[in-house]
């Protein structure tokens, strides 16, 4: 909407003071809705910053967990509580995120996420207690919570012809963030002195330099396409004819994609955090060296660089994407059962199709922009989807932890991997049928 100042007439106070009409002219979208160039670039290089930065705080801590496991005393029960750290905190903090994107701005709240997670991650090698480490570890991913929900929002709304590849862009871009922290934190941990502290907390300047684009943003308050400043609607006709009323509310717990949605983006979570926080120590504990299950770690996690950016743009075309959710399936139970039956002689074909499995992750993130057609649906589809998703996944660390601990080795826990791969698939079926939300709704 145009400033009130643009709407009634006023006398000519010399260029100084319609300087600063200008520029916000040129900043936030125009009267015919068309971002100013520069602005769309700089979002895109803020999308590619702060998703650089919302898995290092993870694969950087499984690459030293058994330094940081005997820093900190933790016993393998703890440890797994540590793993599900991340899904907790997406939860539950996930949930928040519409509600202060539309008080705040998109844009102001990516940007105070990135400064949480420059700050967690600042803090917590030097805490000094697990408590305290669990804390700081929380600070971060809230973080990160927050930013992981606004991604597509953000995309939808400043690229909404381009969200294929965008979603595709910016999940190149945390794939490479994840692989980067696992390949690189030992041999950096190494380098500096091998103090595993200071290995973890070099992660913290990254998301320092991540703060800087979103920076511009910060002021911004226009609510996202099909949205009203006080909560997302639908984009449709007027309640009772009346111009400017808005459509009813979705209520999206009703809709059978939401769910499907919803669980296929919990258990491909319930993999990627099982695999992040784990697999170096399944490596390691088939006589793997801890630099080169670092590497095998990184390996996985950049796989999905270039398989991040191909599989949106593949999926966006296709009415259902079902047919890519069973092929990714199949890679992980593949993967699984060799990790199962030969974890050292097959690790690096194993790595490799993990890899190829957790990029179930992108998939997901493009449903979301497929599967509702307003900018609010997004936003509900958005939050409803990945704050229950994480949810789901909560448990599924943790018992990788309390079954490696019991029973004294990787059976059960690696059968129960690819136990989830079954309902996995079904669920990303049903989430990639050719419809909306509103159609549910």
């Amino acid at each position: 909407m145009p400033d009130d100042e643009t709407q009634t007439p006023t006398l000519d106070r010399g260029p100084a003071a319609r300087t600063p009409q200008k520029l916000r002219a040129q900043r936030l979208p125009g009267a015919d809705g068309a971002p100013a160039p520069w602005l769309l670039r700089l979002i895109a290089v803020g999308l590619v910053l702060a998703a650089l930065n919302l898995r290092p705080a993870i694969t950087s801590l499984g690459a030293l967990l058994e330094e940081v496991r005997e820093g900190l005393h933790m016993s393998g029960s703890v440890a797994g509580v540590l793993t599900s750290v991340p899904p907790l905190c997406f939860a539950v903090f996930g949930v928040m995120a519409p509600r202060l994107a539309r008080r705040f701005g998109a844009g102001a709240v990516v940007c105070a996420g990135m400064a949480a997670i420059a700050a967690g991650l600042l803090i917590r090698p030097y805490i000094g207690s697990t408590a305290g480490f669990l804390a700081t570890s929380a600070l971060a991913l809230m973080g990160i919570a927050v930013s992981n929900i606004l991604m597509p929002v953000i995309v939808k709304r400043w690229f909404p012809d381009r969200v294929g590849t965008m979603t595709g862009l910016y999940s190149m871009a945390l794939a490479l963030g994840t692989a980067l922290a696992a390949a690189v934190t030992v041999p950096v941990t190494g380098a500096l002195g091998g103090d595993w502290q200071t290995g973890l907390v070099v992660w913290a300047g990254l998301a320092a330099v991540a703060v800087l684009p979103w920076v511009v943003l910060v002021r911004d308050r226009t609510p996202a396409p099909g949205t009203s400043p006080s909560g997302p609607s639908v984009s449709g006709p007027a309640v009772s004819g009346t111009p400017g009323a808005e459509a009813p509310a979705l209520r999206i717990t009703r809709s059978r994609t939401a769910w499907g949605l919803a669980c296929f983006f919990g258990l491909q979570a319930t993999a990627a955090y099982i695999t992040m926080g784990w697999m170096p120590q399944i490596f390691r504990d088939a006589g793997v060296s801890a630099g080169t299950a670092g590497l095998l770690l990184a390996v996985t996690m950049a796989m999905g660089v270039p398989l991040a950016f191909v599989i949106p743009r593949v999926a966006s075309r296709l009415k259902q994407q079902g047919p890519i959710v069973v092929a990714l399936g199949l890679c992980g139970l593949i993967g699984y059962s060799g990790l199962y039956l030969a974890p050292a002689a097959g690790a690096w074909a194993w790595a490799l199709l993990l890899g190829v499995a957790n990029c179930a992750f992108p998939l997901a993130l493009t449903m979301i922009g497929m599967r509702a057609r307003s900018g609010a649906g997004v936003v509900r589809l958005s939050a409803f989807a990945q704050s229950t998703g994480y949810l789901l996944s909560i448990p599924g660390p943790l018992l990788v932890g309390v079954l490696y601990q019991h029973s004294g080795g990787w059976g059960l826990p690696i059968a129960l991997m690819a136990g989830l791969m079954i309902p996995q698939m079904a669920a990303g079926i049903l989430a990639g049928r050719d419809r909306t939300i509103e159609d549910e709704c």
